[in-house]
């Protein structure tokens, strides 16, 4: 599968997979997108008021950059709460690709590289301690075959877009997240697409649109009650 690094309009890389024609962030600006959806309208949200630790599953590990905004949340904002994140990738990212993306330069955190790098290169399927308070488990498998034992309070939804994977945005794959939700936890998503709330909603979450990332007029937010 041919991957190809580009430049998006704030400056940082996205992901090109011509073979399906998808990029694997929004070409208005990954960065951009990224800060909007999952750190802003997912992280962020929680408002946690304690210091109990916060549960984070990510649908699609992808360039990582996911994972390394909400690192630098964590660290800026909150680094005395330890976060346990966990990621579903079926078609991993090669390492020599993934080198060359340019997020810490971008975001003026230099100091991220290495943290970065060790997101990228740690085994699969297995905890990995990125910092003393952020673990990091990636799963190299499909989403259907995923499960866990220990609900998550916030959940990015980050899958290719519904004409290229719809198998990953039923009903049923959404009920098996809600399964893995806390309660008085939330999933995020870019796509705010009539047939992805409603399946959402089938599943059980409380669902809402809002405000978009640049390029895009909605997302959504979903709870589970």
């Amino acid at each position: 599968m041919e991957r190809i690094v580009q430049a998006t309009a704030d400056g940082s890389h996205t992901i090109s997979i011509p073979g399906m024609q998808v990029t694997y962030h929004s070409r208005h600006g990954a960065i951009q997108e990224s800060l909007h959806v999952f750190i802003n309208a997912g992280f962020r949200e929680l408002n946690r008021k304690d210091d109990k630790p916060v549960a984070i599953l990510e649908m699609g590990f992808g360039t990582g950059l996911n994972a390394l905004l909400t690192l630098i949340e964590q660290t800026e904002s909150r680094p005395e709460i330890a976060i346990r994140y966990e990621s579903v990738e079926a078609f991993p990212l090669e390492p020599s690709v993934a080198v060359n993306l340019n997020y810490c330069e971008q975001l003026h955190h230099p100091d991220m590289k290495d943290y970065f790098d060790l997101m990228h290169n740690s085994e699969w399927n297995q905890p990995v301690a990125i910092t003393p308070q952020f673990t990091l488990t990636k799963h190299l498998l499909k989403l259907d075959r995923f499960w866990s034992e220990f609900p998550f309070d916030c959940i990015y939804f980050d899958a290719f877009a519904p004409n290229a994977q719809p198998e990953l945005w039923t009903a049923e794959v959404f009920t098996q997240l809600y399964r893995m939700t806390e309660p008085g936890g939330i999933l995020v998503t870019y796509c705010s697409k009539g047939d992805v709330r409603r399946a959402l909603t089938a599943a059980g979450y409380q669902v809402e649109k809002i405000p978009g990332p640049p390029g895009k007029r909605e997302m959504v937010r979903a709870r589970k009650a």
